[in-house]
């Protein structure tokens, strides 16, 4: 066990120097003023922030009303988990920025959950309504079945992904994703070999003791011992997020056409709703499942977001995750279908110490949309946004390192997603956060 812990280790703590980009080719980056904008006491939020450029058509003064839709990551969160989580990062960024916010409780309109946020400085107040697309039931669906039921799927979705290409890809555009996929399968075929071999030991070994009483202590050994110590690192829960990773990318699943169809209608409702501007953000997981949403949208209503200020914001974003298996056709053309809308402006927010993305990957490209925009890669780094006592205790856990997107930073750092959903910039400022 020691030696595969060294192995978690080496995949998931590679330290390396960071270089940015020089730039993004993106228009209509136009310079603002932001401290003379909002000057006086409250104004921590933009101090840090006075020298970006605020991109995307006509972004003039600060937002009132914002839109937010949120697709999350492959968690056992229902709404009401996500509010609670927002909110104490909220209240943490709130005191370090030197602002008011408030938090509303979840509120169900029809199909859609929604929590209201309040954001009030010196010389602005912004009003954010922040829609949750969590897909929890389906999370809990995969996850509260037997372990060998979840070991069995786990295992064939994994084969479909090297048989559909998928592998291959991960180890040819970001090496340490691929890792990130063998090391659950790994880790559990590992403990499999081991009780095999307890199991079998008093055959190959000619002793004189039962075989049943071994295969007795192989399973004890296996179940009772090695699976509830590999949960340190999620390993079931990594099945089941594969599983759902093939069923995103073929799309034939009754569960998750259906979840899809009904996300549709919540969407149409808040892209209906009057705002300033619209953020549609996703999260690891969540940004798979939110091109298929928008991008079903876009094929069959392209009017919806004609005229709007839309931003659509991947982080940590894992599409290629899916987008890289043959079966995924759909997927990627509505890929390619979203980065085509003038209307909405896509960036890609990633982070070297995140295993669980495609570091410095072009997805729209990637998908085989080489000739439509490509979405500006907007680079953070951990160290530079957390106390060096929180980034010790987080960096070894690659699943919470991979949460630190949607979370509080402990210092001003140019990317921070409450700003980003509840402040008085546009989202699309946060492009040029380097």
């Amino acid at each position: 066990m020691h030696a595969v812990a060294s192995f978690h280790l080496a995949i998931f703590s590679t330290s390396r120097s960071l270089t940015s980009p020089a730039g993004w080719d993106h228009p209509a980056l136009i310079e603002r003023p932001l401290l003379r904008l909002f000057g006086g006491p409250g104004t921590g939020v933009l101090r840090l922030l006075k020298d970006q450029h605020l991109s995307h058509d006509k972004s003039t003064g600060h937002v009132k009303k914002r839109i937010v839709l949120h697709f999350p990551g492959f968690e056992p969160l229902d709404a009401v988990k996500h509010q609670a989580r927002y909110k104490r990062s909220a209240v943490k960024t709130a005191r370090l920025q030197d602002f008011d916010v408030q938090v509303g409780q979840v509120e169900s309109e029809g199909p859609g959950r929604y929590f209201d946020v309040d954001s009030q400085g010196a010389d602005w107040q912004t009003a954010s309504r922040v829609y949750i697309f969590d897909h929890d039931e389906i999370v809990r669906r995969l996850n509260g079945r037997g372990t060998l039921h979840r070991m069995v799927a786990g295992y064939l979705s994994a084969l479909r992904v090297v048989w559909e290409g998928g592998a291959f890809g991960y180890f040819r555009h970001a090496w340490r994703f691929g890792l990130f996929f063998l090391f659950p399968f790994l880790l559990v075929a590992i403990g499999v070999a081991g009780s095999v071999l307890i199991g079998t030991a008093p055959y190959w070994l000619a002793l004189e003791s039962s075989l049943v009483l071994s295969a007795i202590v192989a399973y004890l050994v296996f179940f009772k011992l090695f699976l509830p110590w590999s949960e340190r690192w999620h390993t079931l829960h990594l099945f089941s997020d594969w599983e759902l990773a093939v069923a995103v990318a073929r799309l034939e699943k009754p569960y998750l056409k259906q979840w899809v169809e009904d996300s549709l209608a919540s969407v149409r409702a808040a892209l209906n709703e009057p705002a300033d501007e619209y953020v549609i953000s996703s999260h690891s997981m969540g940004s798979s499942i939110a091109t298929q949403v928008i991008g079903a949208l876009v094929e069959r209503e392209p009017g919806l977001f004609a005229g709007k200020r839309i931003v659509f914001v991947t982080l940590g974003g894992a599409i290629l995750q899916c987008a890289l298996l043959r079966s995924a056709e759909v997927l990627r053309a509505r890929v390619g279908a979203i980065a085509r809308v003038k209307d909405i402006f896509w960036f890609d927010v990633q982070c070297l110490t995140d295993a669980i993305n495609f570091y410095r990957c072009q997805v729209v490209a990637l998908a085989g949309h080489g000739d439509a925009p490509q979405p500006p890669i907007v680079f953070i780094r951990l160290k530079h946004m957390l106390s060096p006592e929180r980034y010790g205790r987080i960096k070894r856990d690659f699943l919470r390192v991979h949460r630190q997107y949607v979370l509080d930073a402990d210092v001003r750092a140019p990317f921070d997603f409450t700003m980003m959903t509840a402040g008085p910039l546009p989202a699309a400022s946060f492009a040029n956060a380097a």
